[in-house]
């Protein structure tokens, strides 16, 4: 039995993984391998809440775990996998789903935001869909939750359950008192946002999150993008009024380039900013697009030598599966006998 703490966190595959998404997100996971025990997985279960064909679906399945395992993330080291892999994790929503509320589940900003697309006609898969999210990260006692700064809400959501579950399902379990807590139900997880770079913007408009939806594309940076499609897009990034080089809150353009820098390159940002005193936005944009290419590049192809090893991919996540498979039947049995269902024979 491992002493960690154990690190849950995915990513929907629905499109070409970003910049954004390798900065806020897997770049993070794969530092963090050594330390935590950790379960990456692709949520394809979350994906058909926005209706796909089977073979785009399956293609940006395989892609997701690609770029997992080419941006760092070590099949040896963490429990990566397909989340329709293992039931339990719609069985544990439906349960979660019996103790939510309509009302704390339509306050989530994500679900405003997209049911708004739908008009009358909104997917009841889109309103679940925070539910099924808590349900991925209860079903493994969780400890701690990576998450860029518009998905907190919902790990909020899944402490508010867990919570409820507990206090319910665990008599005399106290979680403002560590001498007084039972064994609980679940355990109450933790995001974790990081402090630079957890939110990278647009390069058309760096007042919006980079969005691997946008539909103007030169405001998005994919990790497969060309070298030249990089340089292109990061040229002709927006920037703002005036010609210094500054980290200002009236400056979001250049704040986002100088993030992009930073994070990317490990130096902080006054470091950064003082190397550019008396230069130009040009002379920012040509270095970041730079720096860029070269985050981006060993990336885009070792994913492209995975995706042509369909056979390697699928031992990865075959074994990821029975690991995750083996502990959440031991939760999901836990969760079940707790609730008073008979066990099954």
């Amino acid at each position: 039995m491992t002493t960690k703490k154990t690190m849950l966190s995915a990513v929907q595959p629905t499109s070409r993984l970003t910049i954004g998404n390798y900065i806020g997100a897997v770049k993070n996971w794969a530092t963090m391998q050594a330390d935590y025990d950790c379960l990456f997985f692709a949520v394809d279960l979350h994906a058909i809440s926005d209706k796909r064909g089977a073979p785009e679906l399956r293609d940006q399945t395989y892609r997701t775990v690609a770029t997992y395992l080419a941006c760092g993330l070590d099949a040896e080291k963490s429990t990566l996998f397909v989340q329709s892999h293992v039931p339990e994790h719609a069985e544990l929503a439906w349960v979660l789903t019996c103790h939510a509320t309509m009302g704390e589940v339509s306050r989530m900003t994500q679900y405003k935001d997209k049911s708004a697309k739908h008009g009358d006609s909104i997917p009841m898969g889109l309103f679940a869909y925070p539910v099924l999210m808590a349900a991925d990260i209860l079903l493994y006692d969780v400890d701690l939750v990576p998450v860029g700064a518009d998905q907190k809400q919902h790990v909020e959501l899944t402490r508010d359950l867990a919570i409820r579950m507990n206090n319910h399902y665990t008599p005399g379990w106290d979680g403002k008192d560590p001498t007084k807590v039972k064994p609980a139900l679940f355990r109450i997880p933790e995001p974790w946002i990081p402090k630079l770079g957890g939110k990278i913007m647009s390069l058309q408009d760096p007042t919006k999150k980079m969005s691997k939806s946008d539909a103007d594309l030169k405001a998005t940076l994919f990790l497969d993008d060309t070298d030249k499609d990089i340089e292109k897009k990061v040229k002709s990034a927006v920037t703002d009024s005036g010609s210094e080089i500054t980290d200002a809150d009236d400056k979001p353009g250049i704040r986002n380039l100088l993030t992009l820098q930073s994070v990317l390159t490990g130096k902080p940002i006054p470091e950064i900013v003082a190397a550019y005193a008396g230069k130009m936005y040009g002379h920012l944009k040509v270095d970041t697009a730079a720096i860029c290419v070269d985050a981006i590049r060993p990336i885009r192809d070792e994913t492209a030598r995975l995706m042509a090893d369909r056979g390697y991919l699928d031992q990865v996540l075959k074994r990821g599966a029975e690991n995750a498979r083996k502990r959440a039947a031991m939760k999901i049995a836990h969760v079940y006998d707790k609730m008073g269902f008979i066990p099954k024979t």
